[in-house]
Protein backbone atom coordinates (compact mmCIF):
# COMPACT_ATOMS: atom_id res chain seq x y z
CA UNK A 1 0.00 0.00 0.00
CA UNK A 2 1.36 3.45 -0.94
CA UNK A 3 1.94 5.71 2.06
CA UNK A 4 0.35 9.13 2.37
CA UNK A 5 3.84 10.62 2.19
CA UNK A 6 4.62 8.87 -1.09
CA UNK A 7 1.28 10.00 -2.51
CA UNK A 8 1.96 13.58 -1.44
CA UNK A 9 5.34 13.49 -3.19
CA UNK A 10 3.52 12.81 -6.49
CA UNK A 11 1.95 16.27 -6.36
CA UNK A 12 4.27 18.38 -4.21
CA UNK A 13 7.97 18.76 -3.48
CA UNK A 14 8.44 17.67 0.14
CA UNK A 15 10.92 19.62 2.26
CA UNK A 16 12.19 18.63 5.71
CA UNK A 17 11.74 21.31 8.36
CA UNK A 18 14.52 20.30 10.74
CA UNK A 19 18.20 20.54 11.56
CA UNK A 20 18.38 16.85 12.47
CA UNK A 21 20.49 15.01 9.86
CA UNK A 22 19.25 11.56 10.86
CA UNK A 23 15.62 12.53 10.32
CA UNK A 24 16.44 14.15 6.99
CA UNK A 25 18.07 10.93 5.80
CA UNK A 26 15.05 8.92 6.92
CA UNK A 27 12.37 10.81 4.97
CA UNK A 28 14.34 11.56 1.78
CA UNK A 29 13.05 15.10 1.08
CA UNK A 30 14.34 17.08 -1.89
CA UNK A 31 15.09 20.24 0.09
CA UNK A 32 15.51 21.18 3.75
CA UNK A 33 14.85 24.33 5.77
CA UNK A 34 16.52 25.53 8.95
CA UNK A 35 16.11 28.49 11.28
CA UNK A 36 17.75 29.59 14.55
CA UNK A 37 15.11 27.77 16.61
CA UNK A 38 15.70 24.46 14.80
CA UNK A 39 19.49 24.78 15.08
CA UNK A 40 19.19 25.66 18.78
CA UNK A 41 17.05 22.54 19.28
CA UNK A 42 19.53 20.37 17.37
CA UNK A 43 22.69 21.46 19.21
CA UNK A 44 21.08 20.54 22.53
CA UNK A 45 21.01 16.90 21.41
CA UNK A 46 24.01 14.72 22.24
CA UNK A 47 24.38 13.74 18.59
CA UNK A 48 24.93 17.34 17.49
CA UNK A 49 26.68 18.99 20.43
CA UNK A 50 30.09 18.09 18.94
CA UNK A 51 29.32 20.26 15.88
CA UNK A 52 28.74 23.25 18.13
CA UNK A 53 31.79 22.50 20.25
CA UNK A 54 34.06 22.01 17.22
CA UNK A 55 32.82 25.19 15.58
CA UNK A 56 33.53 27.19 18.74
CA UNK A 57 37.00 25.64 19.11
CA UNK A 58 37.90 26.38 15.50
CA UNK A 59 36.73 30.00 15.62
CA UNK A 60 37.10 30.91 19.30
CA UNK A 61 38.64 34.32 18.61
CA UNK A 62 35.95 35.46 16.16
CA UNK A 63 32.91 37.53 17.21
CA UNK A 64 29.97 35.47 18.44
CA UNK A 65 27.86 36.45 15.44
CA UNK A 66 30.49 35.10 13.07
CA UNK A 67 30.59 31.82 15.00
CA UNK A 68 26.84 31.48 14.62
CA UNK A 69 27.20 32.01 10.86
CA UNK A 70 29.80 29.25 10.75
CA UNK A 71 27.53 26.98 12.81
CA UNK A 72 24.65 27.54 10.38
CA UNK A 73 26.94 26.73 7.47
CA UNK A 74 28.24 23.62 9.26
CA UNK A 75 24.68 22.32 9.59
CA UNK A 76 23.76 23.38 6.07
CA UNK A 77 26.79 21.66 4.61
CA UNK A 78 25.98 18.38 6.36
CA UNK A 79 22.33 18.60 5.29
CA UNK A 80 23.31 19.12 1.67
CA UNK A 81 25.19 15.82 1.73
CA UNK A 82 21.84 14.09 2.33
CA UNK A 83 19.52 15.88 -0.09
CA UNK A 84 19.63 16.51 -3.84
CA UNK A 85 18.22 20.02 -3.66
CA UNK A 86 18.58 23.19 -1.61
CA UNK A 87 18.95 24.18 2.01
CA UNK A 88 17.53 27.38 3.48
CA UNK A 89 19.74 29.35 5.87
CA UNK A 90 18.27 32.25 7.78
CA UNK A 91 19.50 35.80 8.21
CA UNK A 92 19.43 36.90 11.86
CA UNK A 93 15.87 37.99 12.69
CA UNK A 94 17.27 41.04 14.48
CA UNK A 95 18.13 42.44 11.03
CA UNK A 96 14.50 42.19 9.84
CA UNK A 97 14.14 45.98 9.60
CA UNK A 98 17.55 46.74 8.11
CA UNK A 99 17.81 46.15 4.37
CA UNK A 100 21.54 46.80 3.95
CA UNK A 101 22.65 44.73 6.92
CA UNK A 102 20.41 41.88 5.74
CA UNK A 103 22.07 42.02 2.32
CA UNK A 104 25.53 42.10 3.96
CA UNK A 105 24.68 39.09 6.14
CA UNK A 106 23.39 37.18 3.10
CA UNK A 107 26.63 37.92 1.26
CA UNK A 108 28.61 36.54 4.22
CA UNK A 109 26.51 33.36 4.35
CA UNK A 110 26.99 32.76 0.63
CA UNK A 111 30.74 33.47 0.95
CA UNK A 112 31.07 30.87 3.69
CA UNK A 113 29.14 28.27 1.71
CA UNK A 114 31.24 28.91 -1.39
CA UNK A 115 34.41 28.62 0.70
CA UNK A 116 33.10 25.20 1.74
CA UNK A 117 32.75 24.26 -1.93
CA UNK A 118 28.97 24.72 -2.18
CA UNK A 119 27.54 26.82 -4.98
CA UNK A 120 24.92 29.47 -4.36
CA UNK A 121 22.43 27.58 -6.55
CA UNK A 122 21.98 25.14 -3.63
CA UNK A 123 21.34 27.85 -1.03
CA UNK A 124 18.20 29.79 -0.21
CA UNK A 125 18.70 32.84 2.01
CA UNK A 126 15.79 33.14 4.44
CA UNK A 127 14.54 36.64 5.16
CA UNK A 128 11.59 37.90 7.18
CA UNK A 129 8.78 39.24 4.96
CA UNK A 130 8.98 42.79 6.28
CA UNK A 131 9.16 45.71 3.86
CA UNK A 132 12.91 45.86 4.47
CA UNK A 133 13.29 42.11 4.05
CA UNK A 134 11.49 42.22 0.72
CA UNK A 135 13.79 45.00 -0.48
CA UNK A 136 16.82 42.94 0.57
CA UNK A 137 15.48 40.00 -1.43
CA UNK A 138 15.02 42.23 -4.47
CA UNK A 139 18.70 43.21 -4.33
CA UNK A 140 19.94 39.67 -3.70
CA UNK A 141 17.84 38.06 -6.42
CA UNK A 142 19.32 40.42 -8.99
CA UNK A 143 22.76 39.18 -7.88
CA UNK A 144 21.79 35.57 -8.42
CA UNK A 145 21.28 34.85 -4.71
CA UNK A 146 17.96 33.06 -4.24
CA UNK A 147 15.73 33.98 -1.31
CA UNK A 148 13.15 32.19 0.80
CA UNK A 149 10.75 34.70 2.37
CA UNK A 150 9.65 33.53 5.80
CA UNK A 151 7.26 34.78 8.52
CA UNK A 152 4.64 35.38 5.84
CA UNK A 153 1.01 35.62 6.92
CA UNK A 154 -0.83 37.76 4.35
CA UNK A 155 -1.55 38.20 0.67
CA UNK A 156 0.11 41.62 0.53
CA UNK A 157 3.37 40.15 1.85
CA UNK A 158 3.15 37.40 -0.75
CA UNK A 159 2.39 39.86 -3.56
CA UNK A 160 5.30 42.11 -2.58
CA UNK A 161 7.69 39.13 -2.46
CA UNK A 162 6.61 38.05 -5.94
CA UNK A 163 6.97 41.58 -7.35
CA UNK A 164 10.49 41.66 -5.87
CA UNK A 165 11.35 38.44 -7.69
CA UNK A 166 11.85 36.24 -4.62
CA UNK A 167 12.55 32.61 -5.44
CA UNK A 168 10.24 31.21 -2.79
CA UNK A 169 7.83 32.16 -0.01
CA UNK A 170 6.97 30.22 3.15
CA UNK A 171 3.42 31.12 4.31
CA UNK A 172 2.92 29.90 7.88
CA UNK A 173 -0.20 27.74 8.01
CA UNK A 174 -0.10 26.61 11.61
CA UNK A 175 0.58 30.00 13.14
CA UNK A 176 -2.38 31.48 11.28
CA UNK A 177 -4.52 28.62 12.59
CA UNK A 178 -3.20 29.25 16.13
CA UNK A 179 -4.18 32.92 16.01
CA UNK A 180 -7.75 32.34 14.87
CA UNK A 181 -8.25 29.51 17.34
CA UNK A 182 -6.99 31.67 20.21
CA UNK A 183 -9.21 34.57 19.14
CA UNK A 184 -12.29 32.35 19.04
CA UNK A 185 -11.58 30.82 22.44
CA UNK A 186 -14.42 28.60 23.65
CA UNK A 187 -16.36 29.39 20.47
CA UNK A 188 -13.81 27.60 18.25
CA UNK A 189 -15.35 24.73 16.29
CA UNK A 190 -12.63 22.36 15.06
CA UNK A 191 -14.95 20.51 12.73
CA UNK A 192 -16.27 23.70 11.14
CA UNK A 193 -12.86 25.38 10.94
CA UNK A 194 -10.76 22.36 10.01
CA UNK A 195 -9.89 20.71 6.72
CA UNK A 196 -10.41 22.94 3.71
CA UNK A 197 -11.89 25.62 6.00
CA UNK A 198 -8.75 25.89 8.12
CA UNK A 199 -7.79 29.61 8.02
CA UNK A 200 -4.12 28.78 7.44
CA UNK A 201 -4.97 26.45 4.58
CA UNK A 202 -7.26 29.07 3.06
CA UNK A 203 -4.49 31.68 3.24
CA UNK A 204 -2.09 29.49 1.26
CA UNK A 205 -4.79 28.59 -1.28
CA UNK A 206 -5.46 32.31 -1.78
CA UNK A 207 -1.77 33.06 -2.32
CA UNK A 208 -1.29 30.08 -4.64
CA UNK A 209 -4.30 31.17 -6.72
CA UNK A 210 -3.05 34.76 -6.86
CA UNK A 211 0.39 33.68 -8.07
CA UNK A 212 -0.93 31.35 -10.75
CA UNK A 213 -3.54 33.87 -11.91
CA UNK A 214 -0.99 36.63 -12.47
CA UNK A 215 1.85 34.42 -13.68
CA UNK A 216 4.28 34.89 -10.81
CA UNK A 217 7.19 32.44 -10.87
CA UNK A 218 7.85 32.68 -7.13
CA UNK A 219 7.42 29.24 -5.54
CA UNK A 220 4.85 28.74 -2.78
CA UNK A 221 6.01 26.53 0.11
CA UNK A 222 3.43 25.99 2.83
CA UNK A 223 5.10 25.87 6.27
CA UNK A 224 4.45 25.63 10.01
CA UNK A 225 1.94 22.79 10.10
CA UNK A 226 0.07 21.52 13.12
CA UNK A 227 -1.76 18.53 11.58
CA UNK A 228 -1.48 16.16 8.64
CA UNK A 229 -4.87 17.44 7.49
CA UNK A 230 -3.40 20.91 6.92
CA UNK A 231 -0.72 19.27 4.77
CA UNK A 232 -2.95 17.04 2.68
CA UNK A 233 -5.39 19.90 2.06
CA UNK A 234 -2.51 21.65 0.29
CA UNK A 235 -1.41 18.67 -1.83
CA UNK A 236 -0.34 20.16 -5.14
CA UNK A 237 1.24 23.27 -3.62
CA UNK A 238 4.68 23.89 -5.17
CA UNK A 239 6.46 22.77 -2.00
CA UNK A 240 5.54 21.91 1.60
CA UNK A 241 8.07 22.03 4.44
CA UNK A 242 7.13 19.51 7.11
CA UNK A 243 8.44 18.71 10.58
CA UNK A 244 9.78 15.18 11.29
CA UNK A 245 6.86 14.21 13.53
CA UNK A 246 4.32 14.99 10.82
CA UNK A 247 6.50 13.36 8.15
CA UNK A 248 6.41 10.22 10.29
CA UNK A 249 2.61 10.37 10.59
CA UNK A 250 2.31 10.68 6.83
CA UNK A 251 4.71 7.78 6.34
CA UNK A 252 2.70 5.65 8.77
CA UNK A 253 -0.61 6.44 7.04
CA UNK A 254 -2.15 4.73 4.02
CA UNK A 255 -5.02 7.18 3.66
CA UNK A 256 -5.65 8.40 0.13
CA UNK A 257 -4.16 11.81 -0.71
CA UNK A 258 -5.85 13.70 -3.54
CA UNK A 259 -4.44 16.72 -5.33
CA UNK A 260 -6.14 19.87 -3.99
CA UNK A 261 -4.15 22.63 -5.73
CA UNK A 262 -3.43 22.85 -9.44
CA UNK A 263 -2.62 25.70 -11.86
CA UNK A 264 -5.29 24.27 -14.16
CA UNK A 265 -8.06 24.38 -11.55
CA UNK A 266 -8.08 27.68 -9.67
CA UNK A 267 -10.93 28.65 -7.35
CA UNK A 268 -12.02 32.27 -6.83
CA UNK A 269 -9.37 33.79 -9.06
CA UNK A 270 -8.68 37.44 -8.10
CA UNK A 271 -9.74 40.18 -10.52
CA UNK A 272 -7.01 42.70 -9.67
CA UNK A 273 -3.42 42.79 -8.46
CA UNK A 274 -2.62 43.79 -4.90
CA UNK A 275 -0.90 47.18 -4.56
CA UNK A 276 2.66 46.65 -3.31
CA UNK A 277 4.17 50.14 -3.07
CA UNK A 278 5.52 50.93 0.40
CA UNK A 279 2.53 52.89 1.70
CA UNK A 280 0.05 50.29 0.44
CA UNK A 281 2.12 47.42 1.81
CA UNK A 282 2.42 48.95 5.27
CA UNK A 283 -1.25 49.91 5.45
CA UNK A 284 -2.56 46.52 4.31
CA UNK A 285 -0.26 44.69 6.71
CA UNK A 286 -1.24 47.02 9.53
CA UNK A 287 -4.92 46.46 8.66
CA UNK A 288 -4.53 42.72 9.16
CA UNK A 289 -4.33 42.15 12.91
CA UNK A 290 -3.40 38.50 12.58
CA UNK A 291 -0.54 39.12 10.14
CA UNK A 292 0.78 42.08 12.12
CA UNK A 293 0.78 40.21 15.42
CA UNK A 294 2.21 36.95 14.08
CA UNK A 295 4.97 38.70 12.12
CA UNK A 296 6.05 40.65 15.20
CA UNK A 297 5.82 37.57 17.42
CA UNK A 298 7.80 35.45 14.96
CA UNK A 299 10.62 37.96 14.76
CA UNK A 300 10.75 38.18 18.57
CA UNK A 301 10.87 34.39 18.97
CA UNK A 302 13.58 33.86 16.35
CA UNK A 303 15.60 36.73 17.83
CA UNK A 304 15.26 35.26 21.32
CA UNK A 305 16.55 31.89 20.13
CA UNK A 306 19.49 33.60 18.42
CA UNK A 307 20.36 35.19 21.78
CA UNK A 308 20.15 31.77 23.49
CA UNK A 309 22.52 30.36 20.88
CA UNK A 310 24.93 33.25 21.48
CA UNK A 311 24.89 32.53 25.22
CA UNK A 312 25.66 28.86 24.60
CA UNK A 313 28.62 29.84 22.42
CA UNK A 314 29.92 32.37 24.95
CA UNK A 315 29.66 29.77 27.72
CA UNK A 316 31.71 27.29 25.69
CA UNK A 317 34.37 29.92 25.04
CA UNK A 318 34.64 30.58 28.77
Amino acid sequence: MTTALDQLKQYTTVVADTGDFQQIAQYKPRDATTNPSLILKAVQKDAYKPILEQTVRDHRDEPTGHIIDRLLIAFGTEILKLIPGRVSTEVDARLSFDTQRSVDKAHEIIRLYEAAGIGRERILIKLASTWEGVRAAEILQKEGIKCNMTLLFSLVQAAACAEAGAQLISPFVGRIYDWYKKQAGAEWDEVKNGGANDPGVQSVRRIYTYYKTFGHDTEVMGASFRTTSQITELAGCDLLTISPDLLQKLQDSNEAVARKLSPEALDDAPKARVATDEASFRFQLNDDAMATEKLAEGIRLFAADAVKLEKMIDALRG
